[in-house]
């Protein structure tokens, strides 16, 4: 076989890929030997004598499916974990979660009429100060706060 390394280097600037990933079609070898300028490769690959291997890729299919099943816990136990509790949700995000989820409750209870705006106000300022330990305890509060309203 004849030295193709020029037409090679030409086809692979011109297709914009690397000169591994340049494939040449073996029954057209004289046609892409005679082709000396980047136009004649042009035409060639338009002709489909020389085109490009597709790039070489990682598959992502075993990261889905490890995700899949995280979703409902698998592959979460003690030997899959590094890292502090603190490091796998912060506790920012914690009280985030926590306080969006009272302060909701919150708002639901004064629309409804169930606390008044003061009781509303004095009950967020308790919540912001970390009072509640969720919502199920914040909502045992209200109704002592209720019941001794009236």
């Amino acid at each position: 076989m004849s030295d193709l390394a020029s037409q090679r280097r030409i086809a692979a600037s011109v297709l914009g890929c690397g000169e591994n990933r340049v494939w040449f079609n073996p029954e057209k070898l004289s046609d892409i030997q005679n082709a000396m300028s980047r136009e004649d490769i042009r035409n060639l690959i338009d002709e489909g004598a020389i085109s490009s291997h597709q790039k070489k890729g990682i598959s992502r299919g075993r990261v889905r499916a490890r995700m899949v099943k995280r979703s409902y816990g698998h592959g979460k136990g003690p030997g899959r974990r590094s890292g502090a509790k603190g490091a796998r949700t912060p506790s920012k995000t914690q009280w985030i979660k926590k306080i969006r989820a009272q302060r909701k409750e919150l708002r639901a209870q004064r629309e409804a009429g169930s606390i008044t705006p003061t009781e509303y106000r004095r009950l967020y300022r308790r919540a912001a100060g970390g009072q509640f330990r969720n919502v199920a305890h914040m909502k045992t509060q209200i109704e002592l706060v209720t019941s001794r309203r009236e």
